[in-house]
């Protein structure tokens, strides 16, 4: 997955990753990630993928351009998920209010 330098800045602050850390996930240079994310340089495609495989390691969902902007996630965990699920399902039934 091609990623911009403004997604890997956006999902190293999601999961609140240095550059130094990230480029140990990756195996990146912590320079090359900095020159990315601040587009003074564009790296080769593998060392992109590199980068976008770190970060989808530690909980980061890359949201491809569809039409209102390309983007970046959290991913849910399990817990997270059946909590959502519970708090999704409280209140009953869904319906039109009488409220106007």
């Amino acid at each position: 997955m091609m990623i911009t330098g403004a997604q890997c800045r956006a999902g190293r602050a999601l999961a609140e990753l240095s550059r130094e850390v990230l480029a140990k996930l990756c195996g990146v240079e912590e320079t090359i990630i900095e020159r990315f994310e601040r587009q003074l340089a564009v790296p080769d495609d593998t060392v992109i993928a590199g980068i976008a495989s770190g970060l989808e390691e530690a909980g980061i969902v890359f949201i491809p351009e569809n039409g209102g902007g390309v983007g970046v996630r959290l991913k849910f965990n399990a817990s997270e998920t059946k909590r959502l699920s519970t708090l999704e399902g409280e209140g009953g039934r869904a319906a039109l209010d009488d409220v106007p």
